[in-house]
């Protein structure tokens, strides 16, 4: 593509790539800019678009949980990244989790397939003109990072990857398959079972374990959703037992008994070859993580492929700068889309994304952007951050974005509320034509 593009999209990631796939895919000449394999981030390590940072999982695919009719909604719209997701599928119970090689690997692939979208490698020095899509992500790099800073001001916070373990070091003579509740298939994860003792000695040295160097930890704002296994710890002796070791809904095959904690691991790819140490986010040093994640018995000879570590995600001020339709306020050509803009999660980047490519589709056809209705998960989260707020902090899809329905049981309220998402999604499609 040597012409002026239609849009210009800076930033292959989740949002980025969606948002190019959605443009390029209806007919749009889109240019999408990446720094990579130019520049890569401190978490990012492949070449490919597309590349998931921390957890391969991106959720619940049941409805009756807010990432489940979020993916649903994205389904309706016809999301091409969750399409390939959903090819890249391993076994994680009724969560959609992937193979993240073989997911950033089919999504570059679809990128590079489409005859629409013109890929340029190189760091971006200015927000340009024309219809453009900022999808950076929380690890802008320089120079651009300063430049939404002025743009949009700036924010952050701080948040952790788990581990990753090779599958043939775990002690399987200490671990069991088996689901939560019994819900997926039954080897969708191993579990690692620890007695009160065990877990006990295991609880007294991650207190106490020595964290990564850093001389601004004090002053670091922790994002809950990916809080280190240590911070939670600190919080009392059995705050790990009521979340990512809860032994609840899992009984030992092996004697039909409930441990007194369990860390679950999770497939990291579709060959099994290597697990994910669920819920174990962590920015302890590495021989740290060693020793005391060896401490649970079906770790004690864990070989690690990737340790955990931490960093610092950027977003804009969202309230003060950005629309619903994640359109800037100062500029009405240029949207900001993905984790950059307030949204936090793998699935809730996508959706950021295809909402400000919908948005940008009915510009060009000559019809202002409507943001989609509030009763469904993606409108409230463009209204969330949309609407001003004195604590602005990155929010997750839940189902207290949505506007409440008159029922008292809560299964069936989420039900309602679910079907009231399914009408609203089908007259915005009817609404539109975008292809």
């Amino acid at each position: 593509m040597t012409s002026k593009p239609d849009v210009t999209v800076v930033g292959g990631g989740l949002a980025g790539s969606e948002a190019a796939l959605t443009l390029g895919e209806a007919g749009v000449k889109v240019r999408l800019i990446d720094c990579k394999p130019l520049k890569k981030s401190p978490a990012h390590v492949s070449e490919d678009y597309c590349e998931l940072v921390c957890s391969n999982s991106l959720k619940s695919n049941d409805c009756l949980t807010a990432h489940g009719l979020l993916k649903r909604e994205l389904r309706a719209l016809g999301s091409k990244v969750l399409e390939e997701a959903d090819k890249c599928a391993v076994p994680a119970g009724s969560a959609l989790a992937v193979d993240r090689t073989l997911f950033s690997e089919a999504v570059t692939k679809r990128i590079n397939a489409c005859g629409n979208i013109e890929r340029v490698c190189e760091t971006v020095s200015s927000l340009g003109d024309g219809l453009t899509i900022i999808a950076t992500g929380p690890l802008t790099l320089p120079p651009l990072d300063g430049i939404l800073e002025k743009e949009f001001g700036s924010l952050h916070f701080y948040d952790a990857e788990a581990p990753i373990v090779s599958a043939e070091s775990i002690d399987e003579a200490n671990a069991y398959f088996a689901a939560r509740y019994g819900k997926g298939n039954d080897t969708d994860y191993l579990n690692c079972p620890l007695s009160k003792e065990e877990y006990e000695t295991f609880y007294a040295a991650l207190i106490s374990a020595e964290r990564a160097d850093d001389h601004a930890l004090d002053k670091r704002e922790i994002f809950e959703g990916c809080m280190p296994v240590e911070v939670m710890a600190g919080r009392g002796k059995d705050a790990l037992r009521f979340g990512p070791m809860k032994p609840v809904g899992l009984t030992d095959p092996r004697n039909g008994k409930r441990a007194y904690a369990v860390l679950q691991l999770r497939k990291e790819n579709a060959a099994g070859d290597m697990y994910n140490l669920v819920g174990f986010q962590t920015n302890l040093k590495f021989g740290e993580q060693k020793r005391v994640f060896g401490l649970i018995p079906a770790l004690k000879n864990a070989e690690y492929l990737r340790y955990g570590v931490m960093h610092r995600n950027t977003f804009i001020d969202a309230p003060k700068s950005i629309d619903s339709c994640f359109r800037s306020l100062k500029r009405r050509d240029l949207f900001v889309a993905g984790q950059l803009s307030g949204v936090e999660g793998y699935v809730e980047s996508i959706a950021s994304g295809k909402a400000a490519a919908l948005h940008i589709l009915d510009m060009l056809r000559g019809r202002d952007p409507e943001p989609l209705p509030r009763d469904t998960v993606i409108g409230a989260l463009a209204g969330y951050i949309s609407t001003e707020n004195g604590n602005f902090q990155p929010m997750n899809a839940n189902y207290g974005l949505l506007p409440p329905v008159e029922e008292r049981d809560k299964t069936e309220r989420k039900r309602l509320m679910a079907a009231r998402s399914d009408e609203s999604v089908k007259k915005y499609i009817e609404r539109h034509i975008w292809n």
